[in-house]
């Protein structure tokens, strides 16, 4: 059966490497929507990420994204929900990480933006002037959510430090890894890719079996493993090639796009 959604991933799945939609996705894209079939993304970049993505995003202007926390809406430039860490929890964590990791330095995504510790090795480039940096994430004003703590060590190697915040991080949050090395992405228990798809489809009514679903990290298996039907793109991590229902090409080769033409030949016949 056809979908009623394709949720997809971004970096390393629907866009090209140089980070952009290309014009044969943006075509297919639309194509998609055309004949009725929702389109959601489904990704860990943080709403300051999105904007330049509001012409590409479905009728409904909605993205999932830093890993499930944050519901943005792009063409509003406006976070409608977030799903972040209390206080207490992420002050716990915070605590632990700097006694069974000495050296780590944390930044957070946040509804108004990012928040780093001078020490995080380097501070985010892209951030705007209003960005806030704290000497240390416990001084992070009160009233401000974090969606997800970020966090770096660069005399580590990169698995083993990784390794070392899953061990001390325990039950109490998610250690998703995006694909960016070196860097430790923790999101609230509860919070993850498929847990905001499946949240967003329920209110439209809509279940797994009506959702394709294309990623290519291992913090796309949740999401993948939920939708009735899931691709790989063929550059994806291995353990996402074992994972999913079908394959597709990779996003080199617009991969998604192909997968979406086709489902747009079958639908059309239809009509």
């Amino acid at each position: 059966m056809p979908p009623r959604v394709v949720a997809t991933d971004l970096d390393g799945t629907l866009l090209d490497p140089s980070g952009a939609v290309s014009a044969r996705t943006r075509s297919a894209l639309r194509r998609i929507q055309s004949l009725g079939v929702e389109t959601v993304f489904v990704t860990a970049r943080p709403p300051r990420w999105l904007d330049a993505l509001a012409n590409d995003v479905g009728g409904h202007g909605i993205v999932l994204c830093g890993n499930g926390a944050f519901v943005y809406d792009v063409r509003c430039q406006q976070v409608q929900r977030t799903h972040g860490f209390d206080r207490p929890t992420l002050d716990r964590l915070v605590q632990r990480l700097r006694t069974t990791v000495p050296g780590i330095a944390f930044a957070a995504e946040c509804a108004d933006g990012s928040h780093a510790e001078r020490a995080y090795p380097p501070y985010l480039p892209d951030c705007k002037p209003a960005d806030l940096l704290v000497e240390e994430m416990e001084r992070l004003p009160a009233q401000i959510v974090v969606g997800k703590l970020l966090g770096r060590h660069p005399g580590l190697d990169p698995q083993e430090f990784l390794d070392q915040v899953v061990a001390a991080v325990g039950e109490e949050a998610v250690v998703a890894f995006s694909g960016a090395e070196g860097l430790a992405e923790m999101s609230p228990v509860g919070v993850s890719k498929a847990i905001a798809l499946e949240r967003w489809c329920a209110e439209r009514g809509l279940g797994p079996d009506d959702v394709w679903a294309f990623g290519d990290m291992p913090n796309d298996l949740p999401m993948l493993d939920w939708a009735g039907t899931s691709y790989a793109v063929a550059n994806a991590h291995p353990e996402v090639l074992a994972a999913a229902d079908r394959r597709c090409a990779s996003n080199a080769e617009d991969g998604v796009a192909q997968v979406l033409e086709a489902l747009v030949g079958e639908l059309a016949a239809t009509i």
